[in-house]
Order: C-alpha cells, then sequence, then structure tokens
C-alpha cells in the first residue's frame, strides 16, 4: 500500500517538535562554543571524581572529601558574584579565554601533584580552591555570553541543547573515570581534562568580540557597587527573583543525595550497595538527559512561569515516590522522573533571566544564578543529611518532596504575575 502524499513530511515534522530542537546550532559561534562544551563536560567528570577518590585514598576519611565540598563552595560562590559584576564590564570573550586558561592549569598542576605521589591533602584542596574560583569567574561569562550568539526565541532550545551534554557528561563521566582509574591510574584523569579544555579555548578564541554594553550609554567598572547595582536589580525584577526562588526551594528543600549512601546501604535488601549506589548517583542526570533529547515536547512553550511551577511541582512528587519505593529499579525510575522534571524547570529559568535582564546587567545575574544553583544542592547535603540522622532517610525525603510541592503552590499563589509570565521577544 502506498501512503498518501505529504503523510512521511507530516511525520517527519511532527517527530522533529518531539526530539530536541537543534536550530541554535545553525549560528556557528554558538555550535563552536556548544561543541567545545560536549568535550569539557566529560573531562570535568573525570577531575570530579579524581579530587575526592584522591582525597579518601590519602586520608582514609570522608570527612575530609565532605570538607572538600565546603573548600569548594566558598572561592565558588564569592568569584561567581564577583565574576558576573566583571563579565558586565570587559569583553566577555578575552574574560573566558583567561578563566578557561586557568580552569586547564589547575587540571594541569592536580595531575603534577597526584603524578609526583603528593599525599599532603591541603595541596589538593588547595588546588580545589583555585579551580573553583576560575569556575565561579568563567560561568557568568559563559551564561552571559549565549544571549550575544543566539535570537531570544532560540534560548530555551540553547539551553536544552547544553542541559542535555551536561547530562550525558554527568552520567557518562563518572562511568568512564571508574573503567579508566584501573587501566590508566588516578593522575592521568587529570591530564585528560587539561587536554580536553584545549577545545573550549579553541572555541572561546573563535567568538567575536563581546565588549561591554550598558543601558545607559556609561561605562561601569566592577567592584562592590556594581554588585549590589545586580542584587538591586533582581528585587525590581519580581520574575527573576521568583525564578530564583523556585530553585532554592526545589533543591534545598528537594535534593537528597546526601542520603544516597544510607539508602544504598540499607533501604534495598537483595541488591549489591555499591550498585545501588551508583544506580541512585547515575538516575538523576539520566532523567535530565532523555529530557533534553526529547526538549522539542516543550521548549516552545510560551508560558514559561506556569512551566517552571509545574515543573518545580513535579520534581517534589516524584522525591516523594523515590522516598516511598522499596524497589531500587522503581527509586531510580523516580529519580529519573524528578531529573526530567528538573531540567524543564532549568530550560525555563535560564531562558527567563537571559531574556529579562538586560546585556548590561546579564553578567551579574548569571553570577547570581550560578550560586543559587551550585549552592543549593549544598545546603541541600547538609539539611537532609542532618534530617536523616533525626527522623530517618526515607523519612527525610518524603518530607522534603512533599515541602516542595507545597512551597512551589504558596509561591505561585503568592506572585500571581510569575506564574503568567510568558516569553517575550
Amino acid at each position: 500500500m502506498s501512503s498518501e502524499p505529504g503523510t512521511g513530511t507530516a511525520a517527519g515534522g511532527r517527530w522533529r517538535r518531539l526530539v530536541v530542537d537543534t536550530a541554535p546550532l545553525r549560528h556557528r559561534h554558538f555550535r563552536r562554543l556548544w561543541l567545545s562544551t560536549v568535550v569539557t563536560t566529560v573531562g570535568a567528570q573525570l577531575t570530579a571524581v579524581a579530587v575526592p577518590k584522591q582525597i579518601y585514598d590519602d586520608t582514609g576519611s570522608s570527612s575530609y572529601v565532605g570538607l572538600s565540598g565546603a573548600v569548594a563552595l566558598v572561592p565558588l560562590a564569592f568569584f561567581a558574584l564577583w565574576g558576573g559584576s566583571i563579565a558586565d564590564a570587559v569583553d566577555r570573550r578575552r574574560m573566558l579565554l583567561l578563566t578557561n586558561s586557568g580552569i586547564a592549569l589547575t587540571s594541569l598542576a592536580l595531575f603534577v601533584q597526584s603524578a609526583m605521589g603528593n599525599r599532603q591533602v591541603w595541596v589538593v584542596l588547595v588546588l580545589l580552591a583555585v579551580q573553583q574560583a576560575f569556575f565561579g569567574l568563567n560561568s557568568p561569562a559563559r551564561g552571559a555570553t549565549v544571549p550575544r550568539l543566539v535570537p531570544a526565541e532560540e534560548l530555551p532550545a540553547a539551553n536544552a541543547l547544553s542541559s542535555t551534554v551536561f547530562g550525558l557528561g554527568a552520567v557518562m563521566g563518572p562511568l568512564l573515570a571508574g573503567a579508566l582509574i584501573p587501566v590508566i591510574g588516578l593522575p592521568r584523569l587529570y591530564l585528560i581534562d587539561s587536554v580536553l579544555l584545549l577545545a573550549a579555548l579553541y572555541a572561546v578564541f573563535r567568538l567575536p568580540p563581546l565588549p561591554a554594553s550598558s543601558d545607559d550609554g556609561v561605562r561601569r567598572a566592577s567592584g562592590v557597587r556594581s554588585v549590589v547595582e545586580g542584587l538591586r536589580y533582581i528585587s525590581l525584577h519580581q520574575v527573576l527573583l521568583v525564578s530564583f526562588l523556585a530553585d532554592v526551594i526545589a533543591m534545598v528543600l528537594g535534593m537528597p543525595r546526601a542520603l544516597f549512601p544510607e539508602l544504598a546501604q540499607n533501604a534495598f535488601p537483595g541488591d549489591r550497595p555499591g550498585l545501588a549506589l551508583g544506580v541512585l548517583f547515575a538516575a538523576i542526570p539520566a532523567g535530565s538527559f532523555v529530557a533534553g533529547l526529547l526538549s522539542g515536547t516543550f521548549t516552545r512553550l510560551r508560558r514559561q512561569g506556569a512551566a517552571v511551577t509545574v515543573a518545580v511541582a513535579a520534581w517534589g512528587l516524584a522525591m516523594v515516590g523515590f522516598g516511598l519505593s522499596r524497589s531500587l529499579w522503581l527509586a531510580a525510575l523516580m529519580l529519573a522522573i524528578g531529573g526530567a522534571a528538573d531540567l524543564v524547570s532549568m530550560v525555563f529559568r535560564s531562558a527567563m533571566l537571559q531574556t529579562v535582564a538586560t546585556d548590561a546587567m546579564r553578567g551579574r545575574m548569571q553570577g547570581v544564578y550560578f550560586i543559587v544553583v551550585a549552592g543549593g544542592p549544598r545546603l541541600a547535603d547538609l539539611l537532609h543529611g542532618t534530617m536523616g540522622d533525626v527522623i530517618g532517610a526515607r523519612a527525610a525525603v518524603v518530607w522534603g518532596g512533599a515541602l516542595v510541592v507545597v512551597g512551589i503552590v504558596v509561591v505561585a499563589a503568592t506572585f500571581r504575575d510569575f506564574w503568567h509570565y510568558r516569553l517575550r521577544y
């Protein structure tokens, strides 16, 4: 039987609207930047595994591993805030070149100290802190660059493409690290990361100049006053303020990763604890990755405020389901659903930030955004770890997820303009 004319084309069009929207890749500068991210994300995950592995091997203490998180967060937060101010005052291309170079050099230094047999944990912590400072400076400039490379209507799709890469890296990087350590040794993970970062340097080098812009024609210097202006700007734009609040609610109240080791050990009888732990850590980024591949189903939505609200509520419900799960694979499914919901929320929160903020403010807004994204899960580790000891791990997960749902409903009811917010371009 022959199909009717046009049937195949119509089916192809429907399929293209389901899968990730690749329209932003038509813009060559964004395409170069995105392709470099594909490579460097995996490399970054190798270092993210190597650092705690080296610290634990050298000290035999999980407390030192936990300390590395605090050591990383402080410079990350400080320099992200300051870096946002700098990104609004200098050529962002030049800033990206300098900060990517710094990240690559610290990865190389980590390789050197590990290859030389260093067992002084403070050396690793100092290098980690320096590298995270460069990450903090780099992220606001990178996030503020994207709206200069793609049109506003394609920003959700561009964010989905980037998040899909991050999700893939978060799944594949640790698995690759686990496979490579017995073969090539831990030090060479750092070396691979530093080499792969050359791809990012090349992509940034090929970008056009990205000089600072100004809303009133007056060029401003970076510094405390500039940072304060950025914070005041957020307070005057309810959509931005509530988008940050939505992420804080989701991550601080609902991110249960600090309880994964305990749950893997005790919650799933019959499953190997090592396998269970790996599955739990991989499930959320796996869900984000799959959602990214199918992001054509939602990136064209105009009701972005409602999309964020529903996605955060779905995250909370998924965490409730995870806490109640008695099967490892059902628990993994709940976490994966949560990861998909988190990606939807992130895509639209990023698009709001990139479209509501003027170009002269985007660096500072990206700095605050990065602090919220990086700091929320770390605060959640402290909160969930404490509550897990007090009321039990399962109860802490369930109550945390339920509080996410209640919190986002209260926020949506209180800030009605956010619920009704639509993309404007």
